[in-house]
């Protein structure tokens, strides 16, 4: 073999690696949690108004990850060299202009494309995509080069595994827990710390004051703002970013209690109760169902059990959700659960748990156990479940 048939092997081999790893790195994380990934599609189409087709997102979601995880192995394997090629091409021409378009408008701020486990910047992911078409470029062009690691009679077998292997394990997290959790609400993390940052790598902001003197408006620091001349007219007075600093993990972390206002025969929300949340010393139970009118009743029983354990062993229980005051009383009065309610963020709680509903447990604040509705009912035996 030619020195020069020896680079263009290398080349091949090279790009199949970088190629093959990211796919199959990009789909695991993701078919991780599935429903991330859906909410993140979600999020683009309410930016194109395209919300009619929500119901596709999930179908969508979990298509896209097991073909992005398969491809991925089939590339490392060389399995189907020609056509894993010109699949991975057709991905390449798609989201390549796609993540340009959101680089440019920046229509959401994170694009997803590793899920929760590596954030990048929407800049960082289109550079990314232009070196993976380039080894794309390549690899179509000289896909004969691909070394199969399995004869032609076993590809079928291996390559029907992976995909078997891809929607089950997609699926798996998707009706129940995430078997891996990237975020900050993760079991182990504590809250509180999440939501704080060192005041010394925060933003650094400045408080602008804008003052018009003869029709002509400036702006004025703190420093040197005319305070003691009355020819400036004061006009506006407006905080501006002078350095981005980091960001802490947790940024909306807010639950306020729901209560039943007897004056007005109708519930309410009352005060904000995050710190005594976040401050209880002993267990406190988070009953998790960010739309009560979307929520899995088939669980329901689950968490009234819960519910009466809690209130055995002097432990707290809430049950928070982003519905409005009017569906959590038309809820209770068909359920009569007797919970707790609260509100909070759609979008916090469906970051807390990938479930609908789903039970959290909490002590001073920090994650203690985490349960899928079908699962809930393993809170009852604390002594067996938390250490």
């Amino acid at each position: 073999m030619s020195a020069n048939n020896k680079t263009v092997k290398f080349l091949v081999e090279f790009s199949r690696i970088i190629v093959g790893a990211t796919f199959l790195f990009s789909g695991f994380v993701k078919a991780v949690d599935p429903l991330g990934f859906t909410y993140k599609i979600q999020d683009y189409l309410i930016e194109l108004g395209l919300t009619v087709f929500f119901p596709l997102a999930l179908p969508v979601a979990v298509f896209m990850v097991t073909a992005e995880f398969a491809l991925g192995i089939f590339l490392l394997l060389g399995i189907y060299g020609k056509w894993t090629v010109r699949f991975i091409t057709l991905f390449m021409l798609f989201f390549t202009p796609l993540t340009l378009w959101i680089a440019i408008t920046n229509p959401v701020k994170d694009c997803g494309c590793f899920g929760d486990a590596f954030i990048i910047s929407n800049w960082l992911t289109f550079y990314k995509n232009i070196v993976l078409l380039a080894g794309t470029i390549l690899l179509i062009l000289k896909w004969r080069l691909i070394t199969p690691l399995f004869s032609r009679k076993i590809e079928p077998v291996v390559a029907l595994s992976i995909l078997l292997l891809g929607i089950f394990f997609s699926l798996h997290n998707v009706y129940r827990l995430p078997v891996l959790d990237f975020r900050p609400y993760k079991i182990g993390a504590n809250i509180p710390q999440q939501m704080f940052i060192d005041p010394e790598k925060a933003d650094v902001m400045e408080t602008v004051f804008v003052y018009s003197k003869d029709g002509i408006e400036k702006e004025f620091t703190e420093e040197n703002y005319p305070w003691n001349d009355s020819t400036w007219v004061f006009v506006d007075m407006k905080t501006k970013l002078v350095k981005e600093g980091e960001k802490p993990a947790i940024e909306d972390f807010s639950v306020e209690a729901l209560y039943y206002d007897e004056t007005i025969s109708s519930w309410d929300i009352g005060g904000n109760i995050t710190d005594i949340i976040l401050s209880e010393p002993s267990y406190t139970f988070l009953m998790i169902a960010y739309s009560l009118e979307k929520m899995n009743l088939k669980h329901l029983e689950n968490f009234k059990e819960v519910n009466r354990y809690a209130a055995e062993k002097g432990y707290s229980f809430y049950l928070l959700t982003s519905s409005s005051t009017e569906v959590v009383e038309a809820w209770e009065q068909r359920h009569q659960t007797g919970f707790q309610f609260c509100h909070a963020d759609e979008r916090v709680l469906k970051t807390m748990i990938r479930a609908n509903p789903g039970l959290m447990l909490l002590k001073e604040g920090t994650v203690m156990d985490k349960w899928h509705g079908a699962n809930a009912l393993h809170a009852v035996k604390l002594d067996e479940n938390v250490k």
